[in-house]
């Protein structure tokens, strides 16, 4: 009788769980939606420059977009298979969340708040940015350090005079702040010498330097107020697209550090490197474990290059910001950047 009991209660149990199970939608995954519609799907912001704008005839630049490019090439094989949407900055991430778009690819900081609090991950940095110091040459500061006393413009409103505040705070060295609403009158204080120093992210100051009549007679400051680094955003709960997102931002850098450009990469195909032939999937089929082709690395850096590539065409020396590496570097030339082994 027992036995009759637990059998009945066993089919019971599995009869709830069928119909839990029908009852409850099967949702598919972003990579699954990607190839489905044969696009992705590119959350981006008309600006900065040097991170994501468009021009007159619509086609888009940066290096933001160009992850994008190399993402789509991952997935789809082609850096054309992807639709850049324009998110506002108050809907970036409840368009990421409502599934508007695949990927959030703008000037979007990693915190503590945005990685744990929104339903968002980070798979990783892209671009270690933060608040930088501009001064001009002829001042004989080559340090933040040097800048005691000084007057420095910055927007009001922001979270840059608190960052200003907070660095030389922590150094016990004395400043005064000029707080401007506009961007544009804290560059023409600086231009017309009312303040001696100004401060904003990096990549914001290379672009105003650029915009001087002798760009060259200023300098950005090694220093970094306040870091921000910023990456590409995925909604949570979907590992396979965090990994393939993840992993698209380790290869680009681990073509830089193993020497494969975009113009080289079908030569370096016949390297004797066992670790070049395992990241170009030659030998082995790494992209089998992610959900992608064995070749996605040598077509994602044949047609988008690799990380130092895309950063000198968007924000390097070769860009009209003319930013050095610095952090941005590869962790073997004083930078931050390196990737795990591809095995």
């Amino acid at each position: 009788m027992r036995g009759l009991l637990r059998r009945a209660l066993r089919f019971a149990a599995a009869l709830g769980l069928t119909a839990l199970a029908a009852a409850s939608p099967v949702l598919a995954s972003v990579l699954e939606g990607v190839r489905a519609r044969e696009h992705l799907i590119c959350g981006v912001g008309n600006g900065p420059t040097g991170y994501s704008t468009v021009d007159a005839e619509g086609i888009w630049s940066g290096i933001s977009v160009d992850f994008c490019r190399a993402l789509a090439v991952a997935v789809l094989g082609n850096k054309d298979a992807v639709k850049f949407r324009p998110v506002l900055e108050t809907e970036r991430f409840s368009a990421l969340l409502d599934g508007e778009i695949d990927v959030l690819s703008r000037n979007v900081a990693m915190t503590s708040s945005h990685d744990t609090a929104l339903g968002v991950r980070f798979p990783g940095v892209l671009v270690f940015d933060g608040q930088g110091f501009m001064v001009r040459k002829s001042q004989g500061v080559a340090s933040a350090l040097e800048l005691s006393g000084a007057r420095i413009c910055v927007m009001a409103e922001t979270a840059d005079a608190q960052g200003i505040g907070d660095y030389f705070s922590a150094l016990r060295m004395p400043f005064e702040l000029s707080k401007f609403d506009k961007w544009q009158d804290a560059v023409a204080a600086y231009t017309n010498k009312s303040c001696q120093v100004l401060s904003a992210d990096v990549s914001v100051l290379g672009l105003a330097r650029q915009k001087f009549s002798d760009p060259s007679e200023h300098m950005i400051l090694p220093e970094i107020a306040a870091r921000q680094l910023v990456g590409p955003a995925v909604k949570q709960g979907d590992e396979e697209w965090f990994s393939v997102v993840r992993w698209t931002i380790y290869a680009l850098i681990a073509a830089e550090e193993l020497g494969i450009t975009g113009a080289n990469v079908d030569a370096m195909k016949g390297s004797t490197s066992a670790e070049v032939r395992r990241f170009l999937g030659v030998d082995t089929d790494f992209g089998r474990r992610l959900g992608l082709s064995a070749d996605w690395t040598q077509r994602m850096i044949k047609q988008v290059g690799n990380y130092g590539e895309i950063f000198e065409r968007h924000l390097g020396l070769k860009s009209p910001l003319k930013l050095e590496r610095r952090l941005n570097n590869l962790a073997t030339k004083g930078g931050l950047h390196y990737a795990p082994s591809f095995r």
